[in-house]
């Protein structure tokens, strides 16, 4: 059994895995398939439902929600390996850093958006007003009771929490030991959670999504320290755990338009199966570990931004080209949309989330350090 001691990163920090960039974009390209060519609202495109101009697209494309899984997945291994060393604070300015300039960039854009379709008298999907602007730049307008500006936001909430629950973990420190009690606790407090049917503790366990962070932080677990049969019990018990509610996910994907079948479990726990599979493989022993490719990390880089804006902003822009353009048809449309806001998230991953973001956790960092300087007594001598 490894040390229970802390054990800290060297200061260059934790290597990079260029596939778990790889794997980010794929989580992100399906629930990007989902909202363009698997949503399930009728005439979502104009009078040909999309099943019928394109049932092979539609029929994989509507198991694409599944990608947020797959996110949640990947964050519990990253996270974990990213705080790895670090003392909570550093934690939360890595992390306010890192999310806040491209939300906020995302956020102000869609508004813009708004605001240019009421000028022009288009037809537009969000409606705003300066409360539901503000209450969205906190990244948790739903809590607030107000409607997102950024439909996808919601999953961010989520990772907040999933983040509070870490950093108490780091006020601890990290160890081998503690990760590991952390994970059986949590997994514990997941079906507690939903055996009593708390909304107030569904709040800060996350019981739907427990499995999914636990199984992405026991395999850094398996990166780090080597496999285990400690390990491999605890990763089978995450999946069997996050099969088993899954079924609480494809109920809320139950409603489809007549004539269509309702998603299938077992095609979801295949494709979770699958995807949880690809993240061992790129995480721990495998070929996908071994991958250094620079077009991965770029990738990497540009995942958050569209996966933050392909909604909002891309499904208008489809819909606009439609109505400019009638012969052009949905899928050329939808072409040529996903490829201006890929265009548009490498403008706001170069312009936005580097600059501002090196600049945020910069001032952040110094003005903790300067806290922290302040707050230490005096010396006597120096009286």
């Amino acid at each position: 059994m490894p040390s229970d001691r802390p054990s800290p990163e060297p200061p260059s920090g934790p290597a990079r895995l260029a596939a778990m960039d790889g794997l980010r974009l794929v989580a992100a390209a399906m629930v990007a398939a989902y909202h363009f060519l698997g949503t399930p609202t009728p005439h979502f495109w104009g009078p040909t439902e999309l099943r019928d101009l394109a049932p092979f697209l539609h029929g994989i494309s509507r198991y694409g929600w599944l990608g947020v899984e797959f996110f949640f997945a990947i964050s519990g291994f990253v996270i974990c390996m990213s705080c790895w060393g670090r003392t909570p604070a550093q934690f939360a300015v890595s992390r306010v850093a890192r999310l806040f300039p491209a939300y906020w960039c995302a956020v102000l854009l869609v508004v813009a958006l708004v605001l240019v379709s009421r000028l022009g008298h288009w037809p537009a999907a969000t409606r705003i007003d300066p409360r539901t602007v503000l209450g969205n730049l906190t990244m948790a307008p739903g809590p607030l009771g107000l409607d997102l500006v950024d439909g996808v936001s919601w999953t961010l909430w989520v990772e907040a929490r999933f983040y509070l629950l870490m950093a108490v973990l780091l006020v601890f420190g990290l160890s081998y030991r503690r990760v590991v009690a952390f994970c059986a606790a949590w997994l514990l407090a997941g079906v507690v959670t939903l055996e009593l049917h708390s909304p107030l503790l569904q709040e800060f366990v996350l019981p739907r999504y427990t499995g999914l962070f636990v199984a992405g932080i026991v395999l850094y677990l398996m990166h780090r320290f080597g496999q285990s049969l400690l390990l491999w019990l605890l990763l089978g018990l995450a999946w069997c755990y996050e099969l088993t509610v899954l079924e609480l996910r494809v109920a809320d994907h139950a409603a489809v338009p007549p004539g269509e079948s309702r998603p299938s479990w077992a095609v979801c726990a295949v494709l979770l199966t699958v995807c949880l599979g690809l993240l061992a493989l790129a995480g721990v022993e495998g070929p996908l570990a071994r991958l250094r490719w620079r077009r991965l990390v770029t990738a990497g880089g540009l995942t958050y931004p569209f996966y933050l804006i392909h909604q909002s902003i891309g499904i208008p822009l489809a819909k606009g080209l439609i109505r400019a353009f009638p012969t052009l048809g949905p899928l050329p449309s939808m072409v040529v949309s996903v490829a201006c806001v890929l265009a548009l998230s490498l403008l706001i991953h170069t312009t936005v989330e580097r600059r501002l973001g090196r600049l945020l956790r910069h001032r952040l960092t110094l003005d903790i350090r300067a806290r922290d300087l302040a707050s230490k007594p005096v010396p006597a001598r120096a009286r």
